[in-house]
């Protein structure tokens, strides 16, 4: 009998050391698993750190991009109702059907350049001097006044 508390024993004992050593590769698998979890756990909050900063950044920028677009929407509404602006406007139009005439119209272009011509020298001489004057106070006919004047007397 005593050997088969021997026996016992030393399987009891046996069983015990491989526990301890089960016990002991388990413990250092958990903590591994958790040195790994703290690991992801930091890599993930630096992640959330760059990305917060990142959207905070861009949040930003879009913020002062819309402030600017504002600030541009207002200026050129102010630059457009600005005196003159719609005169400037109606020439651009003016220039355009010009440029598209010349091009289309045979005969238009020498009669056009020929009456700009007169047009930039007669305000020429009305812009500096006296003959401003006289044009303020006293306005004189036109040639194109005379010209329909000249066409509803032959008729």
């Amino acid at each position: 009998m005593a050997q088969v508390l021997y026996c016992l024993a030393s399987a009891l004992i046996a069983g015990l050391l491989v526990f301890m050593v089960m016990a002991v590769r388990l413990k250092n698998q958990k903590n591994q698993a958790d040195r790994e979890v703290a690991r992801y756990k930091q890599m993930l909050t630096d992640r959330m750190e760059l990305e917060s900063e990142g959207v905070n950044k861009l949040k930003k920028e879009n913020e002062d991009l819309r402030k600017a677009n504002e600030n541009l929407r207002i200026t050129v509404q102010t630059y457009s109702q600005k005196p003159g602006r719609k005169e400037l406007q109606r020439l651009n139009v003016y220039q355009t059907a010009v440029d598209r005439l010349i091009i289309n119209s045979p005969g238009f272009g020498a009669a056009w350049q020929a009456a700009l011509k007169e047009s930039e020298e007669d305000f020429e001489k009305t812009y500096v001097g006296v003959q401003a004057f006289i044009k303020k106070l006293i306005p004189i006919k036109t040639d194109a006044q005379v010209i329909s004047e000249i066409e509803d007397k032959k008729e």
